[in-house]
């Protein structure tokens, strides 16, 4: 009987394994296939193989959103900045995102950290190993790498191959797009490039 529910057990755990589909690429380094761009758009441009988003004469804000929505997913993207930016990586939607740079209300860098509309900052990114923060990982004005796994309401961040962070939203949408940053009121420039995701789906 022990043997049989063992055996049970087994395959309900296997039925329900994650399995990460094919890496695609969010970014063909030409143009802005794929992506919803704004309307009226002066912030958002393609160049090198980057895109580069950069604040316009009244230093109105803008985000830049795939035209495709997701539910579980792995994405990567290479960033960078000369330090005195804010941006970041939207999840599903406008209110869940992970920070890049330095956050309008701290005024402090938040980089890799989650920002959740109505609770701001609820845990703060911490490299492993007893380094405190991830100014040890940023690098500026060089190309960095983050890579946010989001799976359900649970949240997980890299930064540079460091794991930094992990939080669980109470209010996070189950599908919705990808979106990059760019704020408001601020003077400030950053690239992306090498944008990929992987959708995590559950076989049962």
């Amino acid at each position: 009987m022990k043997v049989a529910l063992l055996a049970l057990l087994g395959v309900s755990s296997l039925a329900f394994a994650d399995h990460h589909g094919k890496e695609q690429s969010l970014f063909n380094g030409k143009d802005f296939t794929g992506w919803k761009v704004p309307k009226n758009n002066i912030w958002w441009s393609v160049a090198d193989e980057m895109i580069v988003a950069k604040s316009g004469p009244k230093k109105r804000g803008s985000n830049l959103w795939t035209e495709k929505e997701y539910e579980d997913f792995d994405m990567v993207c290479d960033f960078r900045f000369d330090g005195s930016g804010d941006s970041g990586v939207f999840l599903r939607d406008g209110g869940q995102q992970i920070q890049i740079g330095i956050s309008g209300s701290l005024k402090r860098d938040m980089t890799a950290s989650p920002y959740i509309s109505g609770k701001g900052y609820p845990v703060e990114a911490e490299a492993t190993k007893g380094v405190k923060g991830v100014k040890s990982l940023l690098r500026i004005n060089e190309w960095n790498t983050l890579r946010v796994r989001a799976k359900g309401p649970k949240y997980d961040a890299w930064l540079n191959g460091v794991h930094v962070m992990t939080y669980t939203s109470t209010n996070a949408k189950v599908k919705g797009p990808v979106g990059l940053q760019l704020h408001g009121n601020k003077v400030m420039s950053i690239d992306f490039r090498k944008l990929s995701i992987t959708e995590i789906t559950k076989k049962g």
